[in-house]
């Protein structure tokens, strides 16, 4: 695989984590930007969680895939619609990929508002420079949330 398919595969610890993660989030427990990503598989058509960091960025909602072509990211794309899950509330979106020459600045955005939790993901460090995202954008997808009417 080339970097533009790079994707990094969770660890046991990883794994174990999002799934206790996605159960709170499922009771309604987390911070305001936490969310239980669901989304429908592109091949099986089976319906698949996972905890997902939200960015808002300039009054819209972004996702990040921080992981690289994730299998979420893959079906999203393939989709084109997630829903954003917490407690009871479950809301439905449209997902806009973001060209790579769009993605710095919301790289940027996401790795300085999440650092704590995603910088282990980005080869150059929080407070970085928009420039330095640049020959990383198409290591990550990003999507635009839209709601679904």
């Amino acid at each position: 695989m080339g970097k533009d398919s790079a994707f990094h595969k969770p660890s046991l610890v990883d794994r174990t984590f999002n799934r206790l993660f996605g159960f709170l989030l499922g009771l309604g427990l987390g911070l305001p930007h936490n969310y239980l990503l669901e989304v429908e598989g592109r091949l099986s058509g089976r319906l698949y969680s996972t905890p997902v960091d939200v960015l808002v960025y300039r009054d819209k909602l972004y996702l990040v895939a921080v992981r690289g072509r994730t299998q979420w990211a893959r079906n999203a794309r393939a989709c084109g619609r997630v829903a954003l899950k917490k407690g009871a509330t479950r809301e439905l979106f449209l997902v806009r990929p973001i060209a790579d020459e769009h993605k710095p600045e919301l790289l940027q955005a996401y790795l300085d508002r999440f650092r704590r939790t995603v910088q282990r993901f980005f080869p150059l460090p929080a407070g970085s420079p928009v420039q330095a995202f640049i020959p990383l954008a198409a290591r990550y997808p990003v999507f635009e949330l839209t709601h679904l009417s």
